[in-house]
């Protein structure tokens, strides 16, 4: 792994050795997970080669959505970037590529599926987003992606309003974030679909846990953090290859794996696995057209 050799320009060079606790591990039915993850609610997938592998997929169909772009916000020339919950590090790594003048920090709970190499200017860092932030008034953008399902239900006005904190007057926030009950395009998906009745539990177990509609509500929490320049859409982003167009089918045949590979690794009891494998089989029929909602917002931070 690369490194900054100028200490004094070093984001790591006043921070503390890694802490094991972050370090730790527990393997459950052939996955490896990171404990502290675990034990804190803060997530349920795995940390190993496998998952970085379907995250560096997802961060692909990203990419295809958003016709390669990295950075919405109208920013020309950025000196310090933060990402959040950098998972895989593909994002942040690419960020650095593009903009090799520019420090890039990543954030994340576990350490387990940073890149073997990173450019010199991407430093990855470990910590837990629903703790605040230490970091001080420096970024010129903030970029958050998929983090609703390790954000505390209580954190989310917090974490927001730290997000806005540390980026410089003038500066931009991007979150992208799923609504992970999966619709249909052609109203054929019902309660009776075992796709439904998984995303439905979830959305139970989860409740007073995590804002699993949090997607939904960026731009309202953008507005009450006092950001400017609010932009927000929601994309239909199809669960396998039912679209016309060449594009969106490509998008939808990955997002079909990343998702069912998803589902087939969480945590969860024995008792849903024929339900998880059910509703695995509804992403694959393209007759119901599934989709989920992908929100996108961008806000400006006011100069005064």
């Amino acid at each position: 792994m690369s490194s900054n050799s100028d200490e004094s320009s070093n984001p790591e060079s006043d921070t503390f050795s890694l802490l094991s606790a972050y370090k730790q591990t527990v393997e459950i039915n052939g996955r490896i997970y990171q404990q502290l993850a675990l034990e804190k609610g803060t997530s349920f997938t795995p940390t190993d080669e496998c998952e970085r592998d379907r995250l560096d997929r997802q961060h692909q169909m990203f990419q295809l959505v958003f016709n390669d772009r990295l950075i919405f916000p109208p920013i020309q020339n950025p000196g310090r970037i933060l990402d959040c919950g950098y998972g895989s590090g593909a994002w942040c790594f690419d960020v650095a590529e593009k903009y090799p003048d520019c420090q890039v920090i990543g954030v994340d709970i576990t350490p387990h599926m940073r890149p073997d190499e990173i450019p010199r200017n991407l430093w990855l860092q470990v910590d837990d987003l629903n703790e605040p932030f230490t970091f001080q008034e420096e970024f010129d953008l903030v970029h958050s992606r998929n983090v609703a399902t390790g954000i505390n239900y209580d954190r989310w006005q917090s974490y927001i309003q730290d997000c806005v904190r540390v980026v410089k007057p003038g500066g931009w926030l991007q979150f992208t974030e799923s609504y992970h009950l999966v619709q249909s395009d052609n109203g054929t998906i019902t309660d009776d679909h075992a796709i439904r009745k998984l995303t439905t539990r979830y959305t139970t177990v989860m409740e007073g846990k995590k804002d699993v509609r949090a997607p939904m509500r960026l731009e309202s929490m953008m507005r009450g953090a006092g950001l400017v320049e609010i932009q927000s859409r929601m994309i239909q982003l199809p669960m396998n290859g039912w679209p016309s167009t060449p594009r969106e089918r490509e998008i939808g045949e990955i997002a079909n794996e990343v998702y069912k590979e998803a589902l087939g690794s969480y945590v969860h009891l024995d008792e849903i696995e024929a339900l998880v494998a059910q509703a695995q089989q509804d992403l694959d029929n393209k007759s119901l057209k599934p989709y989920v909602g992908l929100y996108v917002s961008i806000g400006r931070k006011p100069n005064s």
